[in-house]
């Protein structure tokens, strides 16, 4: 008798289950306090008394286990297993919306001895009952698939008019527009950050995608993945991946294929097609991330000996570090011959400065760059003409390949036909936007010229002022190859860049003035007797 009594009172215990399809829909509405609310006065009613309240964020159209409060609830049960409760919800979609895991949700409470209760659905164990309970999970599947099918309708229209509907990539975010609605803008400094490491990267400024890495993780404005200020790999990697960046959208798995998007690019589309080649192309070795100030030589002076690069460390005297260069080439001669930092580095300062051209000479390469620029400005116009004619061509190809679409009963050959359309269509792309940027504006002139005119100046100073990247930037631009030097006779003859290599012909080359001219005949400049006449 008490064992019974002990029951009774035992099954009056009741939990809340209330859930809500998303985080949003929990932190701007009302619905699960709502739900709650109403549940504690059906409990009231009934003379149940609520211990716990399992809230969920979670969408309801897959598998229960997925959801984090349903877990903790079953999780509750299994700890208390002498005890039956009752558990409350708010309405029949608010359990499952699935008709295969409304069954499976059924069975697991059962197993745990738990009886649950709806507020808007009275449940019954007879056959009637289940059968009528079957038709409302099913018609609660029904209604999950036809939104998601409405929904997903409506993204892939916004997609095909070129909206992207995706979480905003890093250096977007959605803001709400008159004549677009919801539409990406660019989010800065964020932006500016990413677009500097991409066109870096497709120029070859940043080599590889560790360098990509390093840069991002040096600018204190760009989120880090880590609190130590870690930039993950899988990001990098989706920043060079990612189309939305050169102003397109696509959907592949709504058969969407790539197209002009309404948004702002941050790149150009053939400066995305190069970054796309540099990362499928030949695989670099990453710079190494120990090279630092304090020897940015590193990696880039080579050991005349063996040709490997010199590494550096610092050695511990009496009272203070040294810094040092040295060889660390297992069977090099040098191996492990230290030579102190300020002979490597005083000797590249003494070639930087030879590289420094005459104030008359840097006036003839001004000139020089300015009638080079009037021959590219010209060819400018005739490739502009060549790829007006490359597009002509592939919109034939692309109307042909459509011809023959509509002539095909063969569904394996209509999908051929429609991949070469889709790399038609990309390279249509690039060609149209090349064609729009290959003329430079008036004005382009002087701001391409400038920096390079600088840099052509005085690249010791640029060296010895800027940052590591900056003067990793100038060894990459002065010299053609490597360093190499020799511990009995220091630096070899640098191969240095063409630029600087043009100059150091012009200077070293004898230009003597024409003598004028007149109508007689040219005479042999060969010593000649005059006659006594």
């Amino acid at each position: 008798m008490n064992n019974n009594n002990h029951k009774d009172q035992e099954a009056t215990k009741a939990v809340i289950y209330c859930r809500v399809s998303s985080t949003r829909q929990k932190l701007e509405g009302s619905g699960l306090e709502s739900q709650e609310h109403r549940c504690r006065q059906y409990a009231e009613l009934k003379g149940y008394e609520v211990e716990v309240v399992f809230p969920d964020d979670a969408s309801g159209g897959g598998d229960f286990m997925n959801r984090p409060g349903m877990v903790a609830l079953l999780s509750y049960l299994d700890a208390q297993p002498n005890r039956n409760y009752v558990i409350i919800f708010d309405d029949l979609k608010r359990f499952a919306r699935d008709t295969e895991f409304h069954m499976k949700l059924r069975r697991e409470f059962q197993k745990r001895g738990a009886r649950i209760e709806c507020l808007n659905f009275k449940l019954d164990d007879s056959p009637e009952g289940k059968f009528v309970e079957t038709i409302f999970a099913a018609q609660g599947e029904l209604e999950r698939e036809q939104n998601r099918r409405q929904v997903i309708q409506k993204m892939k229209a916004r997609v095909e008019k070129g909206y992207s509907v995706f979480n905003a990539p890093i250096g977007y975010k959605y803001a709400a527009d008159r004549a677009h609605g919801k539409i990406l803008v660019r989010d800065e400094p964020v932006a500016s950050i990413i677009a500097e490491a991409l066109e870096g990267f497709a120029s070859g400024y940043l080599q590889t995608q560790a360098e990509v890495k390093r840069f991002l993780e040096s600018k204190p404005a760009f989120p880090k993945d880590t609190p130590d200020g870690e930039v993950r790999w899988q990001r990098v990697q989706r920043l060079l991946s990612h189309l939305t960046y050169a102003g397109y959208v696509e959907a592949p798995k709504w058969d969407v294929s790539p197209r002009k998007g309404q948004h702002e690019p941050i790149i150009s589309l053939e400066t995305f097609e190069r970054i796309q080649e540099r990362v499928k192309g030949k695989a670099r070795a990453p710079a190494r991330k120990d090279i630092s100030e304090d020897f940015p030589l590193r990696g880039f002076v080579l050991c005349d000996d063996c040709g490997e690069p010199m590494t550096s460390c610092w050695s511990k005297g009496r009272s203070k570090l040294y810094p040092y260069y040295l060889c660390d080439t297992r069977g090099c001669e040098s191996n492990r011959k230290s030579i102190p930092r300020d002979k490597i580095e005083g000797g590249f300062a003494e070639i930087l400065k030879g590289l420094q051209p005459t104030k008359q000479l840097f006036a003839l390469a001004k000139a020089m760059f300015s009638d080079a620029w009037d021959m590219r400005l010209a060819q400018a116009h005739q490739e502009k003409d060549e790829i007006a004619k490359q597009l002509r061509d592939t919109e034939k190809q692309i109307e042909t390949l459509l011809e023959r679409i509509v002539e095909s009963d063969n569904p394996i050959v209509v999908r051929a036909y429609e991949g070469k359309i889709a790399k038609l269509e990309r390279n249509k792309a690039v060609l149209g936007e090349k064609a729009t940027r290959i003329v430079p504006p008036k004005g382009r002139l002087e701001e391409f010229i400038e920096p390079a005119l600088q840099f052509l100046a005085s690249p010791w100073n640029i060296y010895e002022n800027g940052s590591l990247a900056f003067r990793r930037t100038v060894l990459r631009l002065a010299f053609a190859e490597p360093l190499r030097y020799s511990l009995n006779s220091g630096y070899r003859t640098a191969e240095i860049a063409l630029p600087f290599k043009v100059l150091a012909e012009i200077s070293t080359s004898k230009c003597d003035m024409v003598e004028p001219r007149g109508i007689e005949p040219l005479t042999s400049c060969m010593p000649c007797k005059r006659s006594p006449s």
